[in-house]
């Protein structure tokens, strides 16, 4: 049953991750490439066995999970832009639903992408800036738009704008499992300490 806690906290730490990324290439111009490769994957991964198989694995996810502890841990260890990013992206997902025509655009452009994928790798420009483009056309047309904070150097570069918004349309990909999942905003605020027991059990796994 894909309905269980051990599926929302690997989804929310994929979420997370993707967020950690946008924020790092805001803010420095560059991220983990292999952080970013799992990220990324998730967007192609439609029809994967289980959760865990849309990030490869739960070994992929130790940045998102590192983090996601730092989040459910206490108010000192919080990062309140990361926690806003989050926010937004399962906020635009909600809304994201109620567009069908919206959804039907992104998995159409997912599938051209995917064979693009295929051929030059999945961290090509050519496969970002397509992923890039089904953003651009989709989800950053609802409101309210989510607003990246960085150096304008950074963020007006063409190669780091489509990579963060790759990046964003990543955390929708973890935002939809994580409804698909069981997970919901009473669910977050009522098993947040659960969640947190989860979340570092799956850190510390082999």
């Amino acid at each position: 049953m894909i309905k269980n806690l051990t599926n929302q906290a690997i989804a929310l730490a994929g979420l997370t991750q993707s967020v950690h990324l946008v924020q790092s290439i805001a803010k420095s111009g560059s991220a983990n490439d292999e952080d970013m490769e799992t990220s990324i994957g998730s967007v192609f991964k439609i029809n994967a066995d289980d959760v865990p198989d849309v990030y490869g694995d739960v070994d992929s996810l130790k940045t998102g999970l590192g983090l996601l502890v730092k989040q459910l841990g206490g108010p000192d260890g919080i990062d309140p832009e990361l926690a806003r990013y989050a926010a937004s992206l399962i906020f635009l997902e909600r809304k994201l639903q109620g567009q069908p025509k919206m959804l039907e655009t992104i998995r159409t452009g997912i599938e051209k992408a995917t064979a693009q994928a295929a051929h030059f790798g999945i961290l090509h420009e050519n496969v970002l800036a397509n992923l890039a483009d089904i953003y651009q056309q989709t989800i950053s047309r609802l409101m309210p738009r989510v607003m990246v904070q960085g150096e304008p150097a950074h963020l007006t570069n063409p190669d780091n704008a489509n990579k963060i918004r790759a990046l964003l349309l990543s955390g929708i990909r973890s935002a939809v499992l994580w409804r698909q999942c069981g997970g919901n905003r009473w669910k977050f605020l009522i098993y947040r300490r659960k969640l947190l027991e989860e979340t570092r059990r799956l850190l510390k796994s082999p």
